[in-house]
């Protein structure tokens, strides 16, 4: 029996702890770069939503310059300055004030109920683009009172009254399309709006183009600024973003990543 047990083979202490430190040293390595790839996922990801909230919302713009302008063949509204296809009021950038463009186009109403020749109605449409002090506040900062530094990007629409030759309130109109001040899009750090003449050159002027060059506008260069909501850098870096716009750069010392989208749309139907 004595010669039997001391044959058989068993693990010492040392080998035990030795195979345990083994284990320890695998898993370590594997939360390692599961921690790595997990962390360059969220930054893929979320640098992938912050470019397509922004591409969206340019999109969006986009399509409604392209509408400026547009008015039925037999549309019986008189011109009116108030009206103008485009309107750009420029800002100064993220600290101040982003642009704003308000975006004309005509509209058309059907009643069956009317006698013929009388059972279509025309309208004017006026969509406007515009920045408002972002209210989101900085969780960087102690307190809880200081907001971020931004704007958040505001749509509103409103029809022409031709009884009254004004725009109507959204709210008394009846225009069930109608609306005041929604919130799109928040975290910009700048909107930007550039309008050109058929020959290339900027129409300048805030608002522009003027009253005399308002179906002078072909082109419109449409850029905006949007930062991520939570850091998105390990380190602090001094980054920059340039601006379409003459002393609109964006220069901050931070983990914050800001992506530009710049589009240009062709007014296709102003001036014809």
């Amino acid at each position: 029996m004595k010669k039997k047990l001391s044959s058989d083979a068993g693990l010492t202490l040392v080998e035990i702890l030795i195979a345990v430190v083994i284990s320890v040293l695998m898993m370590a390595a594997m939360f390692t770069s599961y921690s790595i790839v997990n962390s360059t996922y969220r930054q893929v990801t979320d640098r992938a939503k912050i470019s397509q909230a922004g591409r969206d919302l340019v999109g969006q713009i986009l399509r409604e310059v392209r509408m400026a302008g547009y008015k039925y063949i037999n549309d019986d509204i008189p011109a009116s300055t108030s009206h103008n296809p485009i309107k750009i009021t420029k800002g100064t950038g993220i600290g101040s004030s982003c642009d704003k463009i308000e975006i004309v186009f005509g509209g058309i109403e059907y009643d069956k109920g009317a006698t013929e020749g009388d059972r279509f109605s025309y309208t004017r449409y006026k969509i406007t683009y515009e920045c408002k002090k972002s209210k989101i506040i900085d969780e960087t900062v102690p307190g809880g009172a200081t907001v971020i530094e931004g704007f958040a990007v505001f749509k509103s629409k409103h029809r022409w009254n031709t009884t009254s030759s004004s725009w109507s309130d959204p709210a008394t109109d009846s225009d069930d399309t109608t609306f005041e001040d929604e919130k799109i899009l928040d975290y910009v750090q700048d909107l930007v709006f550039i309008p050109f003449d058929e020959d290339g050159r900027i129409i300048t002027g805030s608002p522009a183009p003027s009253d005399s060059e308002a179906y002078n506008i072909k082109t419109v260069d449409i850029s905006i600024v949007v930062r991520s909501s939570k850091a998105f850098y390990r380190s602090k870096a001094m980054r920059t973003i340039t601006s379409i716009a003459t002393g609109r750069d964006i220069s901050k010392d931070d983990k914050y990543f800001r992506d530009t989208i710049t589009v240009t749309a062709n007014t296709r139907n102003i001036g014809i």
